[in-house]
């Protein structure tokens, strides 16, 4: 059977069984899995029971629970799904997340109801990134469907840990060495394929004064005047980051936000103590030792001099960047060349401005591509924010063209 025959028979299987894919994504995400709290264990308890219809085996990798608990989240299970064919031949592994950030306000649409109007589903999830775990299973379904021998193996990675930065769910798999796959294929959108993205720091600023009685502020030590000037030096040195120019398309330059301030006990009360929450984006091309060190001397000279004021900054997160790695080309390269064939357009390559999982998998020498369901464009899908949605013609093409590159990859043996 030719190259063609056996492409048009993995797209006419993935047409047949369309309808079915789309019940399957409505099922996963109509099971919240709100991050924080973060309770997911049942989540991939349930797609765990879905896939035994079709005869698949999840592995089920629960995360001890002080871990999770220590980690601020409630239950964590990682899936595996391994498909092996033939010892000749790669490992593919597919990754997708379950959590999510709960919906927050403004919806339109149930956020958990999986609703389908004029062709979009929406709900918490479709587009980043339940759609992609009905992307990949349905992908390897139509591979198998075609009856002939394969080559190598594939392995379905359903993680729980992406909101919170990984580190339970790729990064507790791979460090437990329950898997070391040739290829990582991660989330991605239907219209560019990823092969970089920025890294990130957040820090947790804890501003100490002392609190006294508002009708005499002198008699204490105002940890949010304090803080103020903290913020003040954080949003001045913002227009210098433009100044910082990344050469990978698609990533521009750093950024730096302060997304959360908590502190004071009351109205009438000096308050003793402020506590900030910040996120730095780094540039591929930029040292996170240095970073780091620069962020920290920023905030200690903002205070340094005020009388009574001690500040403590703990690190919550570093989540390192993605960078292209030898062999990665072999997966770009099909992945463009089957869109091209499905959608009858070029796809971009380029690198992104957020920060995924998928670095983890980068930082074990594992070459990773991004792709999947999804827009031409974050905004357009509204991810993490109300009436976030998939369409249903760019989850199927997506479909189509994972299928077609893991043919490419682990085709029939001569």
């Amino acid at each position: 059977m030719s190259n063609q025959q056996l492409s048009d028979r993995v797209c006419s299987w993935i047409d047949q069984h369309f309808d079915e894919e789309i019940d399957f994504l409505q099922q996963i995400v109509r099971i919240p899995t709100d991050t924080p709290p973060g309770n997911n264990a049942p989540h991939a308890d349930a797609v765990a029971e879905l896939m035994q219809a079709w005869g698949w085996q999840a592995e089920k990798h629960p995360v001890p629970q002080q871990l999770v608990s220590d980690y601020g989240m409630q239950s964590i299970t990682n899936l595996i799904v391994r498909r092996p064919y033939s010892e000749a031949g790669p490992t593919i592994a597919l990754n997708a997340h379950g959590d999510v950030v709960p919906p927050g306000e403004g919806w339109s649409k149930d956020p958990y109801g999986g609703e389908v109007v004029d062709g979009r589903m929406y709900g918490r999830a479709t587009a980043v990134s339940k759609s992609d775990f009905a992307t990949y299973i349905y992908a390897v379904r139509a591979l198998e469907s075609l009856g002939i021998k394969l080559k190598g193996a594939l392995e379905l990675h359903f993680t729980y840990d992406e909101e919170f930065g990984g580190l339970l769910g790729p990064g507790w798999l791979l460090e437990q060495k329950l898997t070391k796959p040739d290829f990582l294929l991660g989330p991605g959108f239907s219209y560019n394929v990823v092969t970089a993205h920025n890294a990130c720091l957040q820090f947790e600023v804890t501003v100490n004064g002392k609190a006294t009685h508002g009708s005499m502020p002198e008699t204490g030590h105002d940890a949010l005047q304090a803080a103020t000037a903290i913020l003040q030096a954080i949003y001045a040195a913002v227009p210098g980051l433009k100044n910082i120019c990344s050469e990978i398309p698609g990533i521009s330059h750093p950024t730096m936000i302060v997304g959360r301030i908590d502190g004071g006990t009351n109205t009438n009360v000096v308050p003793g103590k402020v506590v900030l929450k910040m996120d730095r984006r780094m540039i591929p091309e930029e040292d996170p030792v240095a970073v780091e060190a620069g962020v920290r001397r920023l905030i200690q000279d903002a205070v340094a001099g005020l009388p009574g004021i001690t500040v403590e900054i703990r690190r919550l997160l570093l989540a390192r960047a993605l960078r292209p790695l030898p062999g990665h080309e072999k997966l770009v390269d099909s992945l463009l060349r089957n869109a091209q064939s499905v959608m009858g357009e070029q796809l971009s390559t380029n690198g992104s401005a957020l920060y995924t999982d998928a670095r983890l998998y980068g930082e074990y020498g594992i070459p990773v591509a991004l792709f999947g369901a999804g827009p031409r464009t974050l905004m357009e899908s509204n991810a993490k924010q109300a009436d976030e949605n998939v369409a249903l013609d760019d989850l199927r093409k997506a479909t189509k063209v994972v299928a077609l590159t893991l043919l490419d990859f682990l085709g029939a043996e001569a």
